[in-house]
């Protein structure tokens, strides 16, 4: 999968919004007409995406919280699914 441009600057697609749902504790990405369960740290990694950061710059970010998580080699891919689906622009 090819990696994201380095210059990108993720933020959420308009119709979408990054939720927390504090009964259940997890982090919900809320559509329209669905929403998606986020595992993991992927509330973190999408909370990053406010469209100010580069992907680059969301990675050195997620090191510096989970030292030794292999963020480098998983956050561009999950970036640029999240930017396949539509979720982010």
């Amino acid at each position: 999968m090819p990696e994201p441009d380095s210059q990108w600057c993720p933020s959420l697609a308009p119709a979408l919004a990054l939720r927390h749902d504090s009964v259940r504790g997890t982090d919900l990405l809320v559509m329209p007409e669905r929403v998606v369960v986020l595992q993991g740290h992927a509330g973190a990694v999408v909370g990053l995406c406010d469209g100010t950061r580069t992907v680059p710059g969301i990675v050195g970010e997620l090191a510096e919280r989970f030292p030794g998580a292999p963020v480098a080699g998983e956050v561009p891919a999950f970036l640029d699914r999240l930017r396949q689906e539509g979720w982010l622009k």
